[in-house]
């Protein structure tokens, strides 16, 4: 394995036998197959604009799929199995729409014609061929750019993610992250083009941003200054990283009336913040510090956590049963809620002694 793309990688220079974030070889070698797949759904998804064909299946998945490879995300091999199968079937449905409009489909190499091994050790060998540096023909500047655009893509998409989970999409972003991504096969570029990519990529994230700040806005009211109370309260308890707001949402639905209060943790701070979730009065208050210290201050944690987004690490023995995910964060064996039904979740809570 190869893996840089956190600050946290191995002597700064990269992860080559164990992600510092705890990821294992199989993940980032699948992960890189993930995104090989998606290049190769990319190269359709350009063709068809060409003709007039966009597939909003196809613009979403992209994001989802892209996203899930980001650092802390998915950890979940079966999972990312199954990403790497919907990439395909996605490129070989959108093919047939670009076809009967009279659009290219007739790759004969690389992503587009690619096709999955239907087992793991296939699937182990053929992304020894796709990593990161796996092509040594290629300028070390040239490359520092690519990887610089497909870092910031996957950033792109984990914004654009969250702004469709919330009803605001624009096809201009989808069609950029297509575009990015299908744009890294190419070798006829100079250093200028893709540094003029690279800064494009800015630009597109910044109207990702403006889309999720839109559906947060849009959805919770504009965040006011907001005191958060640091300490517990008595009762049973759930703990919720990440960002996903309307996972925090759902879950303060769920949760009203059960005697169980509710605490962000990491990045899910600015919640509090929120009119429209601030009003739930079981939405007590903010346990633990910073996302990097979570396998010391879930031990402490005497309820069920929650997962969403992205900032899991491998769980401790000791609260491993405790803890679940949701969106697209995965780790093996560790219970997945795919559809913001929470009463797994909150069984557990109850079930636990709280504060």
């Amino acid at each position: 394995m190869f893996c840089y793309q956190c600050e946290q990688t191995a002597k700064g220079e990269g992860c080559t036998k164990i992600g510092v974030c705890g990821m294992e070889p199989e993940v980032a070698g699948l992960q890189d197959l993930l995104i090989y797949t998606l290049k190769g759904l990319s190269c359709v998804a350009v063709e068809g604009r060409k003709v007039g064909v966009v597939d909003p299946e196809v613009n979403e998945f992209t994001c989802k799929a892209l996203f899930s490879t980001l650092t802390n995300v998915n950890f979940d091999p079966n999972r990312i199995i199954q990403l790497i199968q919907t990439s395909h079937s996605q490129k070989e449905n959108l093919k047939t729409k670009v076809k009967a409009a009279r659009g290219k489909t007739d790759f004969q190499e690389g992503p587009a014609a690619f096709q999955p091994a239907t087992h793991l050790e296939g699937l182990l060998k053929q992304a020894e061929g796709v990593g990161p540096k796996s092509d040594p023909s290629i300028a070390p500047d040239i490359l520092s750019l690519q990887h610089i655009l497909l870092y910031g893509l996957k950033g792109v998409a984990a914004y654009t993610d969250h702004a469709q989970i919330l009803g605001k999409k624009d096809d201009q972003v989808y069609a950029f992250i297509h575009e990015g991504l299908a744009t890294t096969l190419r070798q006829d570029l100079s250093l200028q083009d893709w540094i003029g990519l690279v800064l494009k990529c800015g630009e597109v994230n910044l109207k990702a941003m403006e889309l999720l700040d839109a559906g947060n806005t849009g959805t919770y009211g504009h965040p006011v200054p907001t005191p958060v109370p640091l300490g517990n309260r008595k009762g049973k308890a759930i703990l919720v990283s990440g960002h996903d707001l309307k996972d925090m949402e759902e879950l303060l639905k769920q949760t009203e009336g059960k005697g169980i209060n509710v605490y962000s943790h990491g990045e899910m701070l600015p919640a509090h913040g929120y009119p429209g979730l601030k009003s739930y009065n079981h939405f007590y208050g903010h346990f633990g510090t910073a996302w990097q210290n979570q396998t010391r201050e879930f031990a402490d944690f005497p309820g069920a956590i929650l997962m969403t987004t992205n900032c899991i690490q491998k769980p401790r023995e000791s609260y491993e049963g405790n803890i679940f995910t949701s969106g697209m964060v995965a780790w093996p064996d560790i219970l997945h809620i795919p559809n913001r039904n929470f009463n797994p979740l909150i069984d557990k809570a109850l079930a636990m002694p709280g504060f």
